[in-house]
């Protein structure tokens, strides 16, 4: 199979056809869902929780991220890899160009930041220095104190007015590919409708470009407790490859996510 580029991914929203992803931290993973045929593999902050045992994603350094980086593209011949840019590594447009090159080296081919227009200088010059983006709008973990813990975002008229006012300055901003977290699936649909990049769903409903998950939750694994918008596959399966495969099918059919896995 081919290289899944930001071009693949957009010409699969332009033709309907769901978007396949999940997190992954090392070479092993990696392979397996790279060669299950997964669209992308992002190197989340959320190892943070998963890996390392944390309440939230805040004590993640850019060092982590990249370790792991370069730990998922060993394992990696087609699938597309995203890195997270963690808590406060682009606080400011500097910090962000020398984080961002950090894991590019390590292997990224997109990294992604938390945030709406504020973030708009940043992302144009991410882009312009040939370092390709990935917004994250909705809940936004870095935010966790900020928003009071995880909770849904986006319920109010003018809370959601402004999820799309972000989503739409961040397109126009250069951002090629955006992550929506934890909003109504009315929102999620809107928003996928409103922007021609690729949106990505966790918890926002099933009329998003596609959907990721954290590969501890999909598999049932993880340590704290599990999400609403998950599904737990191994527990129906009983074996990693046949459950990788049913949310890979799920996924681009539309079965996943169901109503018992979003909001309203």
């Amino acid at each position: 199979m081919k290289k899944v580029t930001v071009s693949t991914l957009l010409a699969k929203k332009q033709a309907g056809e769901k978007i396949t992803s999940l997190t992954a931290y090392d070479t092993s993973f990696a392979k397996l869902f790279d060669e299950a045929g997964i669209d992308a593999l992002l190197i989340g902050d959320s190892l943070g929780m998963v890996l390392h045992g944390q309440d939230d994603t805040l004590n993640v350094t850019v060092a982590d991220i990249a370790y792991h980086t370069r730990a998922v593209r060993r394992g990696t011949s087609r699938a597309f890899v995203l890195a997270d840019m963690p808590f406060m590594s682009y606080a400011t447009p500097e910090q962000s160009y020398t984080n961002a090159a950090t894991l590019m080296a390590a292997g990224a081919s997109m990294v992604k930041v938390e945030g709406g227009q504020w973030l708009c200088d940043t992302v144009r010059g991410l882009v312009e220095r040939s370092v390709p983006v990935c917004g994250h709008l909705g809940l936004t973990p870095q935010s966790v104190h900020v928003l009071g813990g995880f909770k849904v975002q986006g319920r109010q008229s003018d809370k959601a007015q402004q999820l799309l006012d972000d989503a739409l300055a961040l397109e126009q901003a250069g951002i090629q590919l955006l992550v929506l977290e934890c909003v109504p699936t009315s929102l999620g649909r809107k928003i996928s409708q409103a922007l021609s990049i690729p949106v990505i769903g966790i918890g926002a409903g099933n009329g998003t470009d596609g959907q990721i998950l954290v590969m501890h939750d999909m598999l049932g694994v993880s340590a704290n407790y599990m999400p609403k918008f998950s599904k737990n596959y191994l527990a129906e399966n009983g074996d990693l490859r046949q459950a990788l495969q049913q949310y890979i099918e799920q996924v681009k059919s539309g079965a996943f996510p169901g109503p018992e896995h979003s909001f309203e």
